[in-house]
């Protein structure tokens, strides 16, 4: 997988996860919701600073970085994935693609 590629992975992982957070402050169960907005937040920034970390060009010393998100990425899927709300579901979906992205680069 190349780098470029990986970032809109990465990117879009980004996106859903702050939406879903977001989403999901606005849940009548706030308190039920509490790990996967964590969760969001975590994978978003990690996300990010894999990201940026990629665009540069000492992205192969990264290797590191890039497993640390695949593992986040599979959490934040598999706590997004317990929940019925769409938003959830499509960053669980997301994070998938993300952790997958991640392994295979």
């Amino acid at each position: 997988m190349k780098n470029e590629d990986l970032i809109k992975t990465l990117q879009d992982c980004i996106s859903k996860c702050n939406n879903c957070a977001d989403a999901c402050l606005d849940e009548t169960n706030v308190q039920m919701m509490l790990e996967c907005i964590r969760l969001d937040r975590v994978c978003a920034a990690v996300c990010q600073a894999t990201a940026i970390a990629l665009s540069t060009n000492s992205s192969a010393e990264f290797k590191g970085l890039v497993k640390a998100c695949q593992e986040i990425c599979g959490k934040c899927a598999d706590e997004c994935a317990k929940h019925e709300a769409e938003h959830c579901k499509g960053c669980a979906e997301a994070c998938r693609k993300c952790a997958e992205a991640c392994a295979a680069y």
